[in-house]
């Protein structure tokens, strides 16, 4: 079987399934090893990058899915979709980074970190499809405890949570408040404007004693 042909047959299943599909499905389907499927699919993305295609070929994990892109959302939107667009607030995105950073959190420990009821947005992202319910913890009372889903990936355009931005290093003082200088890197020193006058007043000052002293 040609390349172009596993190509062929790769993004009419993607597109026939309208969903993610596992890596094992399409070897499965094409009888060939998970690592030809990764570079015939790795081909494929450079080919819908290149192109002026409207559809793009994205990782969820060990999943593939052909999605529109995202840049054409606000065209795509109003003829496909008539409801309300979603909107998350700064709360409900406070929430929704707390819980990918933090798989399998509870409730009870989101509003722990942020210091209100986290009801609201918890049930937002439930709606959304943003998060999911990942167990109940082995804690008095066995409180449900939440995750991300590959939703939230594919909507963030990440392959996996390793994918995260690296949360910013801090330490706590003694009341266990963060201490911010920590969180900024000091700057190279610079002389500031004074200085570099008072610098530049001290350099004629050596100059001109100089000159006095070769003149006696």
């Amino acid at each position: 079987m040609e390349i172009n042909q596993k190509k062929s047959i790769i993004e009419a299943i993607l597109f026939a399934a309208g969903r993610p599909v596992e890596k094992n499905e399409l070897v499965l389907a094409l009888e060939i090893s998970a690592e030809d499927i990764d570079a015939i699919v790795k081909s494929m993305q450079e080919e819908y990058k290149k192109e002026d295609r409207g559809i793009e070929l994205i990782q969820v994990e060990n999943s593939y899915q052909l999605c529109t892109k995202k840049e054409l959302y606000e065209y795509i939107y109003p003829v496909l979709d008539k409801r309300n667009k979603p909107n998350l607030s700064n709360a409900a995105l406070e929430t929704l980074s707390i819980i990918a950073y933090n798989p399998k959190i509870t409730r009870a420990e989101i509003e722990a970190i942020r210091g209100v009821s986290a009801d609201a947005c918890v049930y937002k992202l439930l709606e959304y499809g943003l998060i999911e319910e990942a167990g109940k913890i082995d804690l008095p009372g066995k409180p449900m405890s939440y995750k991300t889903t590959n939703e939230f990936l594919r909507m963030f355009g990440y392959n996996s949570l390793e994918d995260l931005p690296e949360l910013p290093r801090y330490k706590l003082d003694e009341n266990k408040q963060i201490v911010i200088d920590d969180l900024i890197e000091e700057p190279n020193e610079a002389p500031t404007p004074e200085r570099e006058e008072v610098e530049e007043q001290s350099e004629d000052i050596k100059t001109e004693n100089e000159n006095n002293e070769n003149q006696e």
